[in-house]
């Protein structure tokens, strides 16, 4: 089962020492969400980043980037609804409905349905489907492995993302950022992580120590 990370929408100092962590860590794609910024942050983000993770990245808009650091593909939504013109590679999209993932699954190599679960962050944001609905739609075949769950997802339901069926599970850079320890869970193995200083403050990237789950079990 994949797990994503989508960036939080601004720049903070030392984005991409904790992101390059995460990476040896075991993160499998991020998603570089940025909206409303210029390319040129993007751009240095991406140059302290390694080379070697690029293929694991996929940006929401500025899409000559893709070519430009050889990244994984491009990810399409409201904002940016439309490939480039004579596109060719990995292409994912945002839905907000089963009928939507019924529209755009086919011309995508995967795609995100939310809100799966009511949102961490935002309190109004709630649930948009029910169990029965998910249960049903994973039935039907449009709930599958192309079809990654969004919105909510913690360390308490990643579990249940699995046992619905998804492909996957997406969660925002620092709400999610400790479902990256689930890596770490190799054979059981504890293992520290370091510490990251970032913009003046101690910023731990704290990973649960569950054994509730190993991602290679879950693949």
């Amino acid at each position: 089962m994949k797990l994503i990370l989508i960036t939080t929408p601004t720049y903070f100092v030392e984005e991409d020492k904790i992101l390059t962590t995460l990476f040896d860590e075991g993160l499998d794609i991020l998603h570089l969400r940025k909206p409303d910024t210029a390319p040129v942050y993007a751009e240095r983000l991406l140059t302290l980043i390694p080379e070697k993770y690029h293929k694991r990245i996929v940006v929401h808009g500025h899409f000559y980037l893709k070519k430009e650091y050889n990244l994984k593909g491009i990810h399409l939504n409201r904002r940016n609804p439309e490939p480039p013109a004579c596109y060719s590679g990995h292409i994912s999209c945002s839905c907000h409905s089963l009928e939507e993932v019924k529209q755009y699954k086919p011309g995508c190599d995967y795609v995100f349905l939310s809100p799966i679960f009511d949102s961490i962050s935002k309190q109004d944001y709630k649930s948009g489907y029910t169990a029965e609905e998910i249960r049903s739609a994973v039935k039907n075949g449009i709930i599958d492995r192309r079809v990654i769950a969004l919105g909510g997802i913690d360390e308490n339901n990643l579990l249940r993302v699995k046992d619905f069926g998804f492909g996957g599970a997406a969660s925002w850079e620092l709400s999610g950022i400790k479902l990256i320890g689930l890596r770490l869970q190799l054979s059981g193995t504890d293992r520290p992580l370091p510490q990251i200083k970032a913009a003046g403050r101690l910023s731990q990237i704290h990973f649960f120590r569950t054994k509730l789950v190993r991602l290679e079990e879950m693949a």
